[in-house]
């Protein structure tokens, strides 16, 4: 995998050495509290032999270099599929990238929309970048079609089309005629 990483407007804003100097606190500490630079409108792109795998946006963000850390603030990353065609999109509140791995947590109102209309929301979601998976031992709702599957611990491609829940699964199922069956367990 190749990461591309661009900031772009608002330009970045490096925060100046001298600030971290602080009266009765170790240089180490500040260093790994204190943003490295802070951007607005941040873009970051990951790609793999020239197709891009995911393009990550954020209203802002700061940058962690002790800890290998961005945190995003108004998240939302677009998912491409092996075509390169956006398969899905995921929004959250904030999300929080590993530098180096580029491995991501999501946090807050999470919400990842397919372009199929399968829609899926937690409050907390993981994305593993070698793997491209997504997973959450939270709370999982997904709609799909009419039909909704609820329940917790949840492992997924991005584009949601091979997912599995790992317990309390719950399954309300609408039928042709618009009736509705109700199911309990399973994991898929």
């Amino acid at each position: 995998m190749h990461s591309d990483v661009c900031q772009l407007a608002g330009g970045a804003a490096p925060l100046d050495p001298g600030m971290r100097a602080d009266r009765g606190r170790g240089p180490d500490l500040l260093a790994a509290t204190l943003p490295d630079s802070e951007v607005s409108d941040f873009v970051a792109t990951e790609t793999d032999r020239g197709l891009v795998q995911w393009k990550m946006y954020a209203r802002s963000a700061e940058t962690y270099r002790a800890r290998n850390t961005v945190i995003a603030r108004g998240l939302r990353i677009d998912f491409f599929d092996e075509k390169g065609s956006r398969s899905s999109t995921l929004t959250a509140q904030e999300g929080e990238m590993n530098d180096l791995t580029h491995d991501m947590i999501a946090r807050g109102d999470v919400v990842i929309q397919t372009t199929e209309g399968t829609r899926m929301t937690t409050e907390k979601l993981r994305f593993k970048n070698k793997e491209q998976r997504i997973d959450t031992d939270a709370f999982v709702r997904v709609d799909r079609r009419g039909d909704v599957l609820t329940g917790y611990g949840f492992e997924s491609d991005p584009g949601l089309k091979d997912f599995q829940f790992k317990r309390q699964v719950k399954a309300t199922v609408r039928t042709r005629s618009g009736g509705v069956v109700e199911r309990r367990g399973g994991t898929k």
